[in-house]
């Protein structure tokens, strides 16, 4: 049993991980409390989503839809392993669940198999949603993989659980199948791992994440070919930023430049500040890997 996490230390927790975070317009005041409670959380529960592509899978999980309104979770891990906070309180994520299955999990023992849908779940679990179609042939890239595992670990960490405080939605609900493609125990032994808490070994430290330095106004011209405009293509389109037709690719282009500025544009800058052409801080911000 715990106090729910507040936003800072959420974020705080992902990050100390070693997760790359992506802040997802107001997720901080997106939930469900108005529904009914949030908190005790006892648990991290993992979900696929069914879907493709990062940014409407980010857009879906923010907004939900006219059956089942937003957020759907608390965090959308994307095939990169980025992981974008989508809700902050009560998420329409977990559903009805079984009672037993709840008891387990408080009592960081072995699951029994869920048979009922009697106990509120959106109550008591962090849910990330993973991207994938869930069709058990939709790839999951090592990167993923590893951010689930930070994930549950982080969240695990910051309230001081084990890996038997981590299911997935077919361990709570009857009939879920997710996540698909991958086994909870597997999952699990690799959270205990991190944690420190399995006879394989300590937890692999966390890793910082290295950003490239912002190379200049100058660097962004008609012409310029980089393997760090592409870097910087593909953090605008997991912001929701994106305005490319095909790509993007290495060479600077008039669909790079309407795309920062629809980036400039949601951190608040306007007119002259958001011409499309990067500055320092909007450069940090974006946080463009190393390439």
């Amino acid at each position: 049993m715990a106090t729910p996490l507040t936003a800072d230390r959420l974020l705080k927790a992902l990050r100390d991980e070693g997760l790359e975070v992506v802040e997802h317009r107001s997720w901080r005041t997106n939930n469900r409390n108005h529904k009914g409670l949030w908190g005790p959380a006892h648990g991290v529960m993992i979900h696929h989503t069914v879907t493709s592509g990062t940014a409407s899978s980010v857009e879906l999980c923010y907004n939900g839809h006219s059956a089942l309104p937003g957020p759907l979770c608390h965090g959308v891990i994307a095939k990169d392993g980025t992981v974008h906070l989508v809700g902050n309180g009560r998420a329409n994520h977990a559903g009805s669940g079984d009672d037993d299955v709840l008891r387990a999990v408080i009592a960081e023992r072995e699951l029994p198999a869920d048979n009922e849908a009697n106990t509120d779940g959106n109550r008591h679990f962090y849910g990330f949603e993973a991207v994938n179609l869930g069709d058990g042939k939709d790839p999951w890239p090592a990167a993923q993989l590893l951010a689930i595992e930070r994930a549950a670990a982080a969240v695990c960490r910051a309230h001081g659980w084990d890996p038997r405080s981590v299911l997935g939605h077919l361990e709570w609900q009857p009939g879920k199948v997710d996540p698909r493609g991958f086994t909870m125990d597997s999952m699990r032994a690799r959270v205990g791992k991190r944690l420190g808490g399995s006879a394989e070994g300590q937890a692999e430290p966390p890793t910082k994440k290295k950003y490239e330095p912002f190379p200049g106004a100058a660097f962004f011209k008609p012409g310029r070919n980089s393997a760090v405009i592409t870097a910087m293509g593909r953090r605008l389109a997991a912001e929701g930023c994106g305005r490319y037709a095909v790509g993007p690719g290495p060479r600077w282009s008039e669909a790079d430049r309407k795309s920062y500025a629809a980036w400039q544009r949601k951190l608040g800058y306007s007119g002259r500040d958001a011409d499309g052409i990067p500055g320092k801080s909007s450069w940090d911000r974006l946080k463009v890997p190393n390439v």
